[in-house]
């Protein structure tokens, strides 16, 4: 070989090597950032004529594709579509829009991920038709089912949480909407019922258990209060507070009362116990203004507060404001002023306590599996924060098991089973319909569960309804769901 020759094929040499690299950083390196941005037309494209992956809850297919006669080849088709229209959302070509799951998932499920690389050139080589993954969700079908069944045609959501793992096992919202109708291939039908649906007062499109207008917690809030005394060191369950009938908020001439119009129980003073389990608010707001709203916002934060998750679908954070007035603070002490929160807030918050003061983070997804069946991505259990000691943790579980066997919360009661919970009944103004809450788990021993329910618009009852009247039988039977009962 001449040395003309050898340098010429030396130099050919290093522009394969270095053409292949780029193709591979591209292919592989970048595949995700490149299929995700909106401005790559052809990954659009090249997705229309892939069969789309299924998202799977409990061995099922809640959605999938099937073969349709126009250009986009495949048409989404959702089981049960109201029930599970929260969680997987709608994917339509047509329009270029998606939400829940299908748009969270969306690498995966079009076969774009990252990860997919080698399954999809393991399709082009064998010349198989090119598919998505499939998406295996941690929701249980019937505990879904359950939640969507309890809720009705109430105004409201439920979220329920495996406390160990973060595992989300129901996400349920109401009013809900056909995600079939959205995912249609003409245009101008899906834009027509994507107008009504927005036009709405009730908002159906919003999924209340993460997001749209967030409620305040009312009484359930009174749970990170107690924990944020507990916290500090210089409080137990038993430390007293002033027992009056009306209490003025600091720095103003507002008064607030309980509940009853009267004293929080028998006695010129109430433990901490007895207010959470009487849900009191005079007592729970005097202890506030003890603390101050900083060290009630940074115990909120240690439960999730002012964090937004990605489930992988987006929530939105729910809110304890920085520096806080005495006023705001003490007002926050029993969930209101301020303090604004979704269902999967105060989900956590109950699930962090059944967990030994361990706050999981909150997830949907256990599995990404090919379409020939290999797993391509796990997702783990992560811990978000340490919220209590286990031991001032037992407490405040104790105080909770308390509120359902002798307090205001006995419609949560399970036969045979110690349920721990809190209820609240949140104001939204002098003649507005409260807003009507239950949290909490089950067993409390060894708890499986941890659920969240809100009842919006006073359930249709105004301001006559109550978290132990309304929101604890649903939550009652998302538990009994879990637990077999």
């Amino acid at each position: 070989m001449t040395k003309e020759l050898r340098r010429i094929s030396i130099v050919l040499l290093a522009m394969f090597l270095v053409l292949f690299g780029s193709t591979s950083i591209i292919q592989v390196a970048q595949a995700q950032n490149l299929a995700a941005n909106p401005a790559d037309r052809r990954s659009l494209y090249d997705s229309y004529s892939i069969e789309r992956g299924a998202i799977i809850a409990s061995g099922t297919a809640i959605a999938s594709s099937v073969p349709s006669s126009d250009v986009y080849s495949w048409q989404r088709q959702y089981v049960d579509p109201q029930m599970w229209a929260p969680v997987t959302g709608y994917f339509n070509p047509v329009l270029g829009s998606s939400t829940g799951i299908e748009n969270a998932m969306n690498q995966d499920l079009s076969g774009t991920g990252g990860s997919q690389f080698l399954a999809r050139l393991e399709q082009i080589i064998s010349g198989k038709p090119a598919r998505g993954s499939n998406v295996v969700l941690t929701l249980d079908a019937s505990v879904q089912k359950a939640a969507y069944d309890a809720l009705g045609s109430l105004q409201g959501a439920v979220v329920a949480i495996e406390p160990s793992t973060g595992r989300i096992l129901a996400m349920v919202t109401s009013p809900s909407y056909d995600t079939n109708s959205l995912a249609g291939h003409d245009a101008t039908q899906v834009n027509t019922t994507y107008d009504q649906l927005v036009a709405q007062a009730t908002n159906p499109l919003y999924n209340r258990a993460i997001g749209g207008n967030l409620n305040p917690p009312g009484s359930t809030f009174k749970l990170v209060t107690a924990s944020a005394a507990l916290a500090t060191g210089n409080y137990t369950p038993q430390s007293l507070l002033p027992n009056v009938a009306s209490y003025t908020l600091p720095g103003t001439s507002t008064s607030i009362s309980n509940d009853t119009g009267g004293t929080c129980g028998p006695g010129d003073q109430v433990s901490i116990a007895d207010a959470l389990r009487l849900s009191c608010n005079i007592p729970m707001a005097e202890l506030a203004a003890q603390l101050g709203g900083e060290t009630i916002r940074k115990e909120a934060e240690k439960y999730g507060f002012n964090t937004s998750f990605d489930l992988p679908i987006t929530s939105t954070a729910s809110v304890y404001p920085s520096n806080l007035s005495d006023t705001r603070a003490a007002l926050s002490g029993f969930g209101q002023g301020d303090v604004r929160a979704t269902p999967l807030q105060m989900a956590m918050v109950s699930a962090g306590i059944a967990n030994g003061g361990v706050v999981m983070k909150p997830r949907m997804v256990d599995q990404v599996i090919g379409s020939d069946l290999s797993v391509q991505q796990t997702f783990g259990n992560e811990q978000f924060g340490q919220a209590l000691d286990s031991t001032l943790d037992a407490e405040m579980v104790q105080m909770m098991v308390a509120n359902v066997s002798s307090g205001i919360a006995t419609n949560a009661r399970i036969d045979g089973v110690s349920v721990g919970g809190k209820t609240g009944t949140a104001q939204n103004g002098p003649t507005d319909p409260y807003t009507l809450w239950f949290t909490g788990f089950a067993p409390a021993e060894n708890p499986k569960v941890a659920v969240a329910v809100v009842v919006e618009n006073g359930g249709g009852r105004g301001q006559s309804g109550s978290g132990n009247s309304l929101a604890a039988p649903i939550a009652k039977k998302v538990m009994e769901a879990v637990l077999g009962k």
